[in-house]
């Protein structure tokens, strides 16, 4: 088999793990950014949403039209293993087609040229990765599968129950990764707060957190995907405590309208909710991201306007906005008193003007903070400035700053930490100088 690869991985940072066990497995493959010379292209696949969906598969017949002749497409991940039965069908186009249960075989598949879906899902445990996107930071996924019963969400229904690592394996890849030169890692899973649980721990992440902490190497930590019914103000504590992780907090919860949060099955109402919140806004140094979902079958407008007060005077540092997507397999999918389309993409675009105006009024917020950045390369905007994050940011989520190189006496390296001073914002993007002491 000749070995040039061209690999796309859309969806999550979940999804990015798998796509770099992938990697891993094929190493002796060179990778292409051209498709039309790949002799292995894989796409690895989202299924959450519709839009997600769709982009999926446009990829992938993108794709098509552009390889070259006896070459091997393989669609994996969560649309493949969604629908299995109905992609083989359709999509003639593809050569392989495999789900969530074997990215550790993927080479095997390839020798096979047979498509193929286990029936459990892969759990990630000693494989090796090939980290990709940063020389300092991986993600570094604790479990696989949720046991919420959301009624937005189709992810059970393909990924089954909870299913969590242990902590030896997660303590492993974290001093492997830590040997390879990453000294920042963000922990992630389907529902973060429920790690371990499967295994009757109720506090797992609070372990998590003294685990890694002992792992010396790790200057750098944060959890993202906080469910809000499974997060406990003693887990808020511990993260308040720990000298690694940051007092970031990822919480999507999705809406705060009392009797929205009962129909979409979230667990938790908004007396509990605004608890949890307001605790995280007073611990120190905190950043607070969350989603919301507009257009959920029997929302009103009086919920939506609720939600929108809420989430433009809250002080969140960031939200995400989602507009419904009504999938099968999921109890909304059932309701009658659907949203129509249009309301509900009226409603995404309100409420992400609030979003966008949040977070332009938090990074407003830094100027003329002194915060610790790590510089990730050059810009693209000017030959004098480099690219940098907060380091509690999560990367490419929570934003940019441009640092000019010419105003330090050093010269700064890529992947290493500073003390700067944020000076300024240009559009939605702060400056800073790099303190020279």
């Amino acid at each position: 088999m000749s070995n040039k690869l061209h690999i796309v991985s859309l969806g999550c940072t979940k999804n990015l793990v798998d796509t770099e066990v992938m990697m891993g497995k094929l190493q002796n493959f060179e990778l292409t950014d051209n498709q039309s010379e790949a002799d292995v292209i894989i796409v690895n696949t989202c299924g959450f949403i519709d839009a997600a969906k769709q982009e999926s598969i446009n990829t992938v017949l993108n794709l098509h039209d552009a390889r070259k002749e006896d070459s091997v497409l393989v669609m994996a991940g969560c649309l493949s293993e969604r629908y299995k039965v109905e992609l083989a069908k359709d999509m003639p186009e593809v050569d392989i087609f495999t789900g969530v249960g074997d990215y550790d075989k993927i080479d095997e598949l390839l020798v096979e040229k047979k498509s193929r879906f286990s029936e459990a899902v892969y759990l990630i445990d000693g494989a090796e990765r090939v980290v990709t996107g940063s020389t300092y930071h991986a993600y570094i996924k604790l479990s696989e599968g949720c046991n919420q019963t959301c009624s937005f969400c189709a992810i059970p229904s393909f990924k089954g129950k909870l299913n969590s690592r242990n902590l030896d394996s997660i303590a492993k890849e974290v001093e492997g990764l830590v040997a390879k030169g990453y000294w920042d890692f963000s922990f992630v899973s389907q529902d973060s707060s429920s790690f371990l649980r499967d295994q009757n721990v109720k506090d797992g992440l609070s372990l998590l957190i003294q685990r890694i902490e002992l792992i010396e190497g790790v200057k750098s930590a944060r959890i993202l995907y906080l469910y809000p019914s499974t997060t406990t103000i003693s887990l808020l504590k511990n993260i308040a405590k720990s000298e690694i992780f940051h007092n970031y907090f990822d919480m999507p919860i999705q809406h705060i309208n009392n009797d929205m949060l009962r129909i979409m099955k979230r667990g938790f109402g908004k007396k509990d909710t605004l608890e949890l919140l307001e605790y995280m806004k007073s611990l120190p140094n905190s950043f607070l991201r969350t989603s919301f979902i507009v257009g959920h079958p029997a929302e009103t407008k009086e919920m939506f306007d609720e939600m929108c007060e809420f989430a433009a005077t809250f002080g969140f540092d960031r939200i995400n906005v989602f507009a419904y997507s009504d999938e099968e397999t999921t109890s909304a999918h059932e309701m009658s008193e659907k949203i129509p389309a249009k309301t509900i993409n009226k409603r995404a675009e309100i409420l992400g003007s609030i979003a966008l105006e949040a977070m332009q009024k938090s990074l407003k917020n830094e100027i003329s903070k002194e915060v610790q950045i790590v510089i990730d390369g050059e810009s693209e905007e000017h030959e004098y400035l480099l690219s940098a994050k907060e380091l509690i940011w999560a990367p490419e989520i929570d934003g940019e700053i441009y640092v000019n190189d010419r105003t330090s006496d050093k010269e700064l390296e890529f992947g290493k930490i500073y003390k700067a001073k944020i000076t300024d914002m240009l559009g939605n993007i702060l400056t800073a100088t790099v303190d020279n002491a």
